[in-house]
């Protein structure tokens, strides 16, 4: 009888060591997977970041635009680079004439692998010759110098105001293709 309460007293004493030996293991499992995770998990942090930013184009020794921001943040070192500007924007674009065409927005992000600009809340385009477009979103394709939006929109020019939902026109204004358009525009030249 003593020596079944000993092979008992060892049995419980195996599987108070078993057991302590597995809790250790799964708390230490525990405690490095979440270290793994932390190595595997990247903050998603801007890799420049820049306040009140006035940057300058230029092609061929001309000045061709002037964006001017009181916050950049720049995400260059992400899988799809962008830089964003949540303080918005205030860019003066330059023909190869002088003639200059501003655009002003609340918030702007910049893709630079597409060349899409897109620019968000109190966009509004301001030409030389007086035409101006506001609309809440509009995007611009660097690549081919033309706006777009499907958004509703007002244009104004000294023939007449307008409004509509989708347009998209190159930068100068010269090429405008609208889709529901409504108001009173002077067609006389």
């Amino acid at each position: 009888m003593l020596d079944r309460i000993k092979v008992f007293s060892n049995k419980k004493r195996y599987s108070f060591l078993v057991v302590f030996f597995v809790i250790g293991i799964l708390v230490g499992c525990e405690s490095n997977l979440k270290d793994i995770q932390k190595d595997n998990f990247s903050d998603f942090v801007p890799s420049n970041n820049a306040d009140e930013v006035h940057l300058k184009y230029t092609d061929s020794g001309r000045i061709t635009g002037i964006l001017v921001s009181k916050k950049m943040l720049d995400y260059a070192v992400v899988d799809f680079p962008f830089t964003e500007f949540p303080k918005g924007i205030h860019v003066t674009l330059f023909d190869k004439n002088a003639k200059k065409t501003v655009v002003t927005s609340n918030y702007a992000i910049s893709y630079k692998q597409t060349g899409i600009i897109d620019l968000q809340d109190k966009v509004k385009i301001v030409s030389d010759d007086g035409q101006i477009l506001e609309t809440q979103q509009l995007y611009y394709d660097q690549k081919n110098a033309w706006f777009f939006t499907e958004r509703k929109y007002k244009f104004s020019s000294p023939k007449g105001v307008s409004n509509g939902q989708g347009i998209d026109f190159s930068k100068d204004f010269k090429v405008i293709n609208s889709q529901r358009i409504t108001g009173e525009v002077d067609s006389a030249d």
